[in-house]
């Protein structure tokens, strides 16, 4: 965990401050602009959900190096005095324009852009992609297990295996702004404002002499509405010591909220045990899922009937564990005013500063995308802009609140066709590059392959 503001500037990777101290000595230092964007989407995914730009603007700000920061860089003897002294007033200075948080986005399409002295802007590249990618992951991943389970209750219960405890925070963030209903993590509440929920371990059944006691002692000592695990010896016979316990606390004007399965033939137990719920007249007790889910599993749930009120998704949403990785880069587009690529194969880039425009269809859903140089003018009355300044001169503009960027996200999963959602066939949204864009894109390419290849 970063733990002073300085070591934000030392977390990156060598070869960015390397490139600075070289830019540095040979007086380098003109406007660039580079863009982040993700190469190609996996298999597994159709769309990605914009996510961590709040984070990241939060880090350009804070870019600093203190003396132990400058002491440590001269003492891997790779950089010469002369730069890491003109570490001590760095600060990022430059502008950003980014995607907002809670919007979907497809590979090719720029999420974020910054634009800033050749130094500072190469200082803020492995910032920022750490910054995004994880954030993106995780909100890419909730938005799936939402469309999976529509109408439930999905709680975010990763904390315990997410990388770090920063990670745990991010993974909660991430997922409340696509859709889920709250989190275990106690922090992300207090931080973000986020519902928090949760029960108790299987220890605490163990340590009494019965389960029903158990469920007795935590019914009688939590203030709340109570939800009770049921599954530590026998899921059947812990509903049936569970309707036992909702009618004590209906005596006494409290009320059994839920049950809790967490192991076992989900579709099964759930059936049977609310069969035992209805049977005792407890029609309005839910009962909540965990256990190793995600939203394959959620389709299976769903698919298959099985009475289950909401769910806890915890390890493979926090880690992704499908896709832990999407391959996201920040590349130069324009130097000196100058457009700039690269020709790599498969690693081709597109020039300059860029707008993306997304078509809609009156109240019908988005049309197409349509990815242009950042100054052409609007297609048309019927396409909106993606990407609006989030940053000028090194300072964020305001942004807005969570459960803003939550409504974003609905309002964009909802204006969505619905075939791009499908988990097994889904079908790709149309993205395309405008006219001006081609052209001057092939114009750069073919100066750089007379200037590099003497094509």
């Amino acid at each position: 965990m970063v733990e002073r503001s300085s070591e934000i500037g030392l977390s990156t990777d060598l070869y960015q401050l390397t490139m600075a101290a070289s830019y540095f000595q040979l007086g380098i230092d003109g406007q660039a602009v580079f863009s982040l964007f993700v190469r190609g989407l996996p298999p597994e995914r159709s769309y990605l959900v914009a996510a961590g730009l709040d984070d990241a603007l939060n880090r350009l700000m804070s870019i600093s190096f203190d003396s132990d920061a400058r002491e440590y860089l001269r003492s891997t003897g790779q950089f010469r005095d002369e730069f890491i002294e003109s570490l001590k007033s760095f600060r990022f200075s430059g502008d950003v324009w980014a995607v907002p948080e809670g919007r979907i986005v497809f590979a090719g399409e720029p999420l974020l852009e910054v634009r800033g002295s050749i130094i500072e802007a190469q200082i803020a590249e492995t910032i920022v992609v750490n910054a995004l990618h994880y954030a993106t992951l995780v909100a890419t991943k909730a938005s799936r297990c939402v469309m999976a389970a529509p109408g439930k209750s999905l709680v975010e219960f990763g904390l315990r295996r997410t990388a770090s405890v920063d990670a745990g925070l991010i993974a909660a963030r991430s997922s409340y702004l696509a859709g889920f209903s709250g989190t275990s993590n106690v922090l992300a509440g207090e931080r973000y404002g986020i519902p928090v929920a949760g029960t108790v371990a299987h220890s605490f059944i163990e340590i009494f002499p019965s389960e029903l006691e158990a469920f007795r002692a935590f019914a009688s000592t939590y203030p709340g509405d109570v939800t009770l695990l049921i599954d530590t010896y026998d899921t059947l016979r812990g509903a049936r010591n569970a309707v036992i316990v909702a009618k004590e606390l209906a005596a006494q004007g409290r009320r059994l909220a839920s049950v809790r399965l967490d192991s076992g033939d989900l579709v099964a137990l759930s059936k049977q045990v609310r069969g035992i719920l209805d049977e005792a007249g407890l029609s309005n007790v839910g009962i909540l899922a965990s256990g190793g889910l995600d939203e394959s599993d959620l389709t299976t749930l769903e698919r298959s009937g099985a009475p289950i009120n909401a769910f806890g998704i915890g390890t493979r949403l926090g880690t992704s564990a499908d896709v832990p990785s999407i391959d996201m880069v920040y590349k130069l587009v324009q130097y000196a005013g100058e457009p700039k690529l690269k020709l790599s194969e498969g690693k081709a880039t597109l020039v300059g500063p860029k707008q993306v425009w997304r078509q809609s269809s009156g109240d019908g859903p988005f049309v197409r995308d349509l990815i242009a140089c950042r100054d052409e003018p609007s297609p048309g009355s019927d396409w909106e802009p993606l990407l609006e300044p989030v940053m000028q001169q090194g300072r964020a503009l305001p942004m807005p609140a969570l459960a803003e960027i939550r409504d974003r996200h609905r309002t964009e999963y909802e204006r969505m066709p619905a075939n791009l959602f499908s988990l097994e066939h889904p079908v790709a949204f149309s993205v395309s590059l405008s006219d001006e864009l081609q052209a001057i894109q092939q114009r750069t390419t073919d100066e750089v392959r007379a200037r590099e290849l003497g094509e």
